[in-house]
């Protein structure tokens, strides 16, 4: 007997989560979602915004009851609810509970989630809306290239986290101490807002991390990455760790933004396209610059274009992208229609309190 039950019942008590086709069996005492027991035990469950907004934690809940947090009926197929699929990162147990993964393959595990205090060390404008924010660790965290880490509000902001993807490849040496952030300015987001009304330096967060699956696939296939805003953030750093495995697979970097004002990180891009072990091509897409500027780049949005540049290589691209929901699902959705295979597409969704609104 199985069921699922609306967010206003509460958990209590000691419970079991079995998880398959592992066959494991964890102890639950408190309020955590599934997805949060099964990767602080160590498992590589699947999973990217952890908000229920990318259903890359989705499961089979075969036996029990949850509690679920948010309606997960616009991201799942009615195919799936009727087969009483969850999101893990919205489902508490409220007892013993079994749900199947797909894709958990036996003996693969998840880095150790790591939770200490973070210094913001410098804050620097990117663009008039994006800061870089650079911080150093009381204690070294390990993660791969297009993860993301949650940083716990200051006190006088109130309880929550916010995620942010790692902007640069991790360090070389073993353990890494120092991290970077691109932090776009949310309109009425709290931590934003507080953030860029200031200079912050010297200020102590609670952080953990790493989260998600976004990281490069090994294939050998060409690669079309994908981003807009700051979801330049992860890509930046999977390509730069990618330069550094001197990976040789040709990249079409399409960069989605408004007007010359939100373009960054160029130096960096050229510095990429010159080191690379194959052909880089960057090429920025503006939809909203003036008409009558001295643009002579691609107008419009970026899912214009992918046709143009690729053409019939198009069926051959792994893709990785990021950004906000609107230019991933349209994105996704002509990369589909032109033959690209759901599994060589990968991306993670960039959600904030306008998305969730």
């Amino acid at each position: 007997m199985f069921g699922l039950f609306k967010k206003d019942k509460t958990p209590s008590g000691p419970r079991r989560v079995t998880i398959q086709p592992l066959g494991t069996t964890l102890d639950h005492q408190g309020d955590d979602s599934i997805l949060t027991l099964a990767l602080e035990q160590g498992i590589a469950f699947p999973h990217n915004c952890r908000v229920g907004g990318c259903a890359s934690c989705k499961c089979q809940l075969l036996e029990g009851e949850v509690t679920e947090l948010t309606d997960k009926s616009y991201l799942l197929s009615p195919e799936e609810v009727e087969a009483n699929y969850i999101l893990g990162c919205q489902s508490i147990p409220r007892g013993d509970v079994v749900v199947r993964v797909d894709g958990l393959e036996p003996g693969a595990t998840a880095a150790a989630i790591t939770k200490t205090t973070a210094t913001i060390t410098a804050q620097r404008a990117l663009t008039h809306d994006i800061v870089e924010l650079s911080m150093t660790l009381e204690q070294d965290m390990d993660y791969l290239a297009g993860q993301y880490a949650e940083l716990t509000l200051p006190a006088e902001l109130g309880s929550g986290v916010r995620s942010y993807s790692f902007a640069q490849a991790p360090s070389k040496r073993a353990g890494n101490s120092d991290l970077v952030f691109h932090v776009r300015k949310v309109p009425n987001g709290a931590f934003t807002e507080w953030l860029h009304a200031a200079d912050r330096t010297g200020t102590a967060l609670e952080i953990a991390g790493p989260y998600g699956d976004f990281h490069l696939r090994e294939a050998g296939a060409p690669l079309l990455a994908i981003a807009g805003g700051s979801g330049m953030a992860p890509l930046k750093a999977l390509l730069e760790q990618a330069e550094r495995d001197q990976v040789s697979a040709d990249v079409l970097y399409l960069f989605g933004a408004r007007t010359q004002a939100d373009l960054y990180c160029l130096d960096e891009m050229s510095a990429l396209a010159k080191s690379w072990h194959g052909e880089f091509r960057f090429v920025p897409v503006l939809s909203a610059e003036p008409d009558g500027s001295d643009w002579q780049g691609r107008r419009g949005l970026v899912t214009e274009h992918i046709d143009e540049l690729l053409g019939d290589q198009l069926a051959q691209q792994h893709v990785y992208m990021c950004g906000p929901p609107p230019m991933i699902d349209a994105a996704e959705a002509a990369l589909t229609r032109a033959g690209v295979e759901a599994g060589n597409i990968h991306y993670d969704k960039f959600l904030d309190s306008s998305h969730s609104a």
